[in-house]
């Protein structure tokens, strides 16, 4: 009897960090500190990250033409001149999460 519960409670716990970790797969951890000019105008949008659940850090994330996405601090000055330069191009910015 005392081993099916040990085993039952190991099953559980394996399980239980299973689904943990796929919570942060998704979520910024960390801020690049720049991008150089070159890949900056490869940027085709942004979206914002707000800081809820497992997303930690309020973050603007640029995704390149190519699907590459850099996080980055919506405190930046180049950060916001960049936002600008996307929504003169006539790509807006998604507001929310994922």
């Amino acid at each position: 009897m005392r081993f099916n519960t040990v085993f039952f409670l190991l099953i559980l716990s394996c399980f239980c960090l299973a689904l943990a970790q796929t919570s942060y797969d998704d979520c910024c951890l960390k801020y690049v500190k720049k991008l150089g000019r070159n890949v900056q105008r490869h940027a085709a949008e942004y979206r914002w990250q707000v800081p809820d659940g497992g997303c930690n850090i309020p973050a603007v994330i640029f995704t390149m033409r190519r699907g590459r996405e850099f996080c980055t601090d919506p405190r930046e000055k180049w950060v916001a001149e960049l936002m600008k330069k996307i929504d003169g191009k006539g790509k807006k910015g998604k507001v929310g999460g994922f």
